[in-house]
């Protein structure tokens, strides 16, 4: 036995590695002690069961993963969901709302018969939710006319459709029929 350490003082405990964050998921808030290091995807899927939302790469290259955040399309499994106290997320199980009918896009991939083996799919869908949103605010992508004016709405034709949903891969290539159904909802 060290004798050196007897009668010592305990270390001082590890920093704290959890907070209690307040999410409000789907419209329903939740509070949680979530470890720092948890990433929302997780937490959406383990903790809340969730299970729309996939892991595909789990680095932020597929956009299997994604959800809306106040509105915005992001890739859950990039983000800490410490960093979200107080932020509104909504999953592809919480795009219809309550009721028993489904958001247009959900309805429009269904009848465009818009995926094949469909793991990509709520993330598509949560994915082009949010492009409807961000084309009407005004956001411009990288195939916007230059010209466009500045914060007025951007018309979605084929190629911005493309383009703003390159962020999410579809390895089964339902690529068109995808578009088609972004198109049906304009």
């Amino acid at each position: 036995m060290d004798s050196q350490h007897e009668g010592t003082a305990p270390a001082s405990p590890p920093p704290t590695s959890r907070s209690d964050t307040t999410l409000r998921v789907n419209g329903k808030p939740h509070t949680l002690t979530v470890d720092h290091r948890r990433v929302l995807l997780d937490l959406l899927r383990e903790d809340l069961g969730l299970a729309g939302a996939k892991k595909g790469c789990d680095h932020g290259q597929c956009g299997a993963c994604t959800v809306l955040v106040d509105g915005r399309r992001v890739n859950s499994c990039l983000l800490f969901a410490v960093a979200l106290d107080g932020c509104e997320i909504t999953t592809v199980e919480g795009l219809a709302g309550d009721g028993e009918e489904l958001h247009p896009m959900q309805r429009a991939f269904l009848d465009r018969d818009a995926f094949q083996c469909g793991y990509c799919t709520p993330g598509q869908i949560c994915s082009a939710v949010g492009v409807l949103a961000e084309a009407a605010a005004g956001h411009p992508s990288h195939v916007t006319d230059p010209q466009a004016p500045s914060g007025e709405p951007v018309p979605l034709g084929r190629e911005e459709i493309r383009e703003r949903l390159s962020g999410n891969i579809c390895r089964c290539g339902a690529y068109p029929r995808i578009a088609d159904a972004v198109e049906d909802v304009i």
